[in-house]
């Protein structure tokens, strides 16, 4: 796959790769599209939760419960 870009933004990438260690610009470009498909996961699973029905609250008791469930699988 090739991608053309203006100067401006070959720049801004170029400028990337030299900064934060990227061996070559494929590198960014890939590391740009696993954070995209990260965000795209994460609104779909928002918007699951979103649309789900309501639960019981998540109060002192059901933070209380899910750390002395968490402690008992810890111990064993």
């Amino acid at each position: 796959m090739n991608i053309s870009l203006p100067d401006a933004l070959k720049s801004f990438v170029d400028e990337q790769v030299a900064d934060r260690g990227y061996g070559t610009s494929s590198e960014y470009v890939r590391e740009l599209i696993r954070h995209d498909q990260g965000r795209q996961q994460l609104r779909g699973l928002l918007l699951d939760g979103a649309s789900s029905p309501p639960t019981a609250p998540a109060d002192g008791a059901y933070f209380d419960d899910l750390r002395a469930r968490a402690r008992g699988r810890q111990a064993g």
